[in-house]
């Protein structure tokens, strides 16, 4: 491996694209239609699938990833092939100088996690995890009306990701595949780490892993977070509430909606025919300026590979969402609350 990575300065990047599945389609209609990166080359098994990627590009089509990377002149790539796959292909992207941007979850394990954190620091080379929901407006704004005080005190975040089987999922469960995204949302609201978790999971239609798990995670300054997160639900939901001293955030991912209610004063109730009426504060939605998340997502990408600096979204960020998921997966299978500095002492 080569070190002292540098970054292209204000040219088009010329990037490559590993993987034509539901994430991977989305990316090649964006990164396609850029004019900061020219796609220079793409990858895919399905011989009927790549034809169609590149018949409307200029790249350049390989059948196996390893030898795009090998033989393709690329100053950065994007890897959104099945999280099995990803240990070996961002070792293979680093260790050539590429930049890598790669799906979430970063890797299928905390070994393979460590593996890219390691390689990325020996490296030098970036490599940003696409967490997506960091770059949802939504978020963005519950993010900066937190660090404006709006709510002095958090006292519990709870999350809802749930949606029908994905038949393209086969080599991980629900909790590698979707929590890794609660787990990263739910720290960064936080602003912290969490310290232990607790979880239950359920096997229902998966033939392999879990579809379905509830997560506790504890917070070293007394906030709780929930995660409720399946492959069960025949419609897709994704929401998160965030409850504190002044009041209650609660966000939409996919309308990209967020509303505050305000705390209301419970200590001198108004008596209406001798009982207290409820205690509900004003609601109000907050404006937002739509966007797409994965444009943002390339967007924090490229200016990276162009001018360097840290990922919003690095290595470690990704690594330690799939550390809380082994983690959250060990406490179901133990029927116990796992602390994660045991966890890291094993």
């Amino acid at each position: 491996m080569t070190g002292g990575w540098q970054p292209i300065g204000q040219r088009a990047a010329r990037v490559g694209l590993i993987g034509l599945g539901a994430m991977g389609r989305n990316h090649l209609r964006l990164l396609s239609a850029r004019e900061d990166a020219e796609l220079v080359a793409i990858s895919d098994p399905l011989p009927e699938v790549l034809d169609a990627a590149t018949a409307s590009t200029d790249a350049k089509a390989y059948i196996h990833p390893q030898e795009m990377l090998v033989k393709a002149d690329l100053d950065a790539v994007v890897i959104a092939s099945p999280t099995t796959t990803h240990l070996t292909l961002g070792l293979a992207a680093v260790g050539r100088g590429i930049a890598a941007l790669i799906e979430k979850p970063l890797a299928a394990t905390t070994a393979e996690a460590d593996g890219l954190v390691m390689a990325s620091a020996e490296t030098e080379v970036p490599i940003q995890v696409g967490h997506v929901e960091r770059f949802n407006p939504a978020v963005l704004e519950l993010g900066r009306l937190l660090d404006q005080g709006w709510l002095s005190t958090v006292y519990a975040i709870t999350s809802r990701r749930a949606g029908p089987f994905p038949a393209r999922i086969r080599d991980v469960g629900v909790t590698i595949d979707l929590a890794t995204h609660d787990v990263d949302i739910l720290s960064f609201v936080a602003a912290e780490r969490p310290t232990r978790v607790s979880a239950e999971t359920a096997q229902r239609v998966h033939q392999d892993h879990e579809d379905l798990m509830f997560g506790l995670l504890s917070f070293p300054s007394g906030s709780v977070g929930m995660l409720d997160v399946d492959w069960l639900t025949p419609a897709k939901r994704r929401t998160l509430t965030v409850v504190g001293e002044e009041g209650m955030f609660e966000l939409d991912y996919l309308s990209q909606r967020l509303t505050f209610t305000r705390s209301t004063d419970t200590s001198n109730p108004e008596l209406i025919g001798g009982y207290a009426p409820t205690f509900e504060g004003e609601s109000i939605d907050l404006p937002l300026a739509s966007g797409e998340p994965l444009a943002a997502e390339l967007d924090a990408f490229l200016t990276v590979v162009r001018e360097g600096g840290r990922p919003i979204v690095n290595a470690e960020d990704g690594r330690w969402a799939v550390f809380v998921a082994d983690a959250l997966l060990r406490a179901a299978r133990e029927r116990r609350t796992v602390e994660l500095d045991e966890v890291v002492a094993r």
